[in-house]
Parts: structure tokens; C-alpha cells; sequence
């Protein structure tokens, strides 16, 4: 039986995704109307009311031709070689984390990911690599292979808690290739499903938490952000802009 709670949910989910929508950040916004509109169906299957049933199903109506049109558009922009969304992570904003700005790229297609990121050298930067690890690990992609190349950090540890994550990511059958360049100064990260990720601060876009017993120490969507600008391309796009 759904709660007034669901409801609640639902409309928030659904606000978000026309917001979203407006903003042209359609893939986020798609997530949203799919979430909101299957909390809305829940809604619908616990009501009695007649009459509110009948609103529910013009409301689930009006969403799902929307988010119909806008899968549709994804799929003829990425055909098309055209696709791209934009997002900025605004200053001291939270809920930034690994699964809600990279989670939905993730699919069952993807089996290789490559991270260009020149500063996964000092402590906290190796441990936001093995928290986009987790992430990977905890999607429903197949990943086998992630290919990492970085700038070396010599006598500070970062090959042996690399060489740590290596054979860690072994347990999970996925191989983690680590190569060092010293010339390196993008950041992006690209997954053979054709989808291509430039974060202006590379993974290292969170703030130190205030204290290791505080809010946001364990869990990223809590953590504060630095301000940096996401691009989102598929790669026939990203082919034509020199990638």
C-alpha cells in the first residue's frame, strides 16, 4: 500500500525531472521521470478514489509521452553524433556523488572505462578513485578492464596503494591498468558505450569534510563541493571535437 510519503516522493522526483528537462540536462532528467512516474504508478495501485485515479492516469499519461519524446531525443542526438549536456556543481553544493553524476552511464553495454585524471597522486585523490571503483562495482555494467593514466607522485605512496587497489579489483574479476604520464592535463573519463565524461576538476571535485566524525565524511552526496563544470558527450560528438 503506497503512503502519503510516496506521493510526496513521486511529485518531488517529477518536479526535479522538468526542471531538469528545461535545464537540458536530459539523461538526469530521464532518471527522474522514470523514478517519479514508477512511484506514481505505486501511487495509483493503492487508491480508491475514482476520481483521484483519474487524475493519477493523466498525470502518468503527460509524463511518460514526455519522457518517451525525451529518450527519443537522446537517441537521435547521440546517432547523430550531436549529443551534448552540460551541468555545473555549484560552490559548497551537495548532493555531487560519484552515483548521481556518473551512475546512469553505467549500463550493461559497458565493459571498459578509461579515467584521464593527472592528480590521482596524494591520499585523498587515490581514495576517490577506489570510491569511482565501488561505484563500477556496484553498477549493473560488466566491466572487465579500467584503464587508469595519471601523474606520478614519487615517495609519497601512491603506486603502492595503487598496486593495493590492483590486485583488490582482481577479487571482482576486473583488471585496473595504471600507467603514468607526466605530460597529462585532461580530465575525462570514457566508456565503450560510446559515453564521454570532462569534469574540469577531474574526480578531486569534493571539499575536506570538517572532521572525520561528521556529516559527509562517509557519505559523498553529504559532502560539500568545490565549483566545477561537467560535460557529458556521446562519442560520435566527441570524435568531431578532437577527442
Amino acid at each position: 500500500m503506497a503512503t502519503p510519503g510516496v506521493e510526496t516522493s513521486a511529485i518531488g522526483l517529477l518536479k526535479r525531472a522538468v526542471e531538469l528537462d528545461g535545464e537540458k540536462r536530459f539523461t538526469e532528467s530521464l532518471v527522474c521521470y522514470q523514478e517519479g512516474i514508477q512511484l506514481l504508478l505505486d501511487v495509483l495501485k493503492a487508491t480508491t478514489d475514482e476520481e483521484k485515479k483519474k487524475r493519477f492516469r493523466q498525470r502518468i499519461t503527460e509524463y511518460m509521452d514526455r519522457a518517451e519524446k525525451l529518450k527519443q531525443h537522446i537517441e537521435a542526438e547521440k546517432e547523430a553524433g550531436r549529443y551534448h549536456e552540460q551541468m555545473k556543481i555549484e560552490n559548497n553544493s551537495t548532493g555531487n556523488s560519484y552515483e548521481k553524476v556518473f551512475g546512469r552511464f553505467f549500463d550493461e553495454q559497458v565493459t571498459m572505462v578509461e579515467v584521464e585524471d593527472p592528480y590521482i597522486r596524494s591520499n585523498h585523490q587515490v581514495l576517490n578513485f577506489v570510491r569511482f571503483c565501488e561505484l563500477i562495482v556496484k553498477s549493473k555494467s560488466k566491466v572487465q578492464t579500467i584503464c587508469l593514466t595519471t601523474g606520478q607522485d614519487q615517495g609519497k605512496g601512491q603506486e603502492e596503494k595503487l598496486s593495493e587497489l590492483v590486485k583488490n579489483l582482481e577479487k571482482y574479476n576486473m583488471t585496473l591498468k595504471v600507467t603514468y604520464s607526466a605530460s597529462l592535463h585532461d580530465r575525462e573519463i570514457r566508456l565503450n558505450n560510446g559515453w564521454v565524461i570532462k569534469i574540469g576538476r577531474g574526480l578531486d571535485y569534493f571539499k575536506a569534510a570538517d572532521g572525520k566524525f561528521v556529516i559527509g565524511f562517509c557519505d559523498m552526496d553529504l559532502r560539500q563541493c568545490h565549483e566545477t563544470t561537467v560535460d557529458i558527450f556521446h562519442k560520435k560528438h566527441s570524435k568531431s571535437v578532437g577527442v
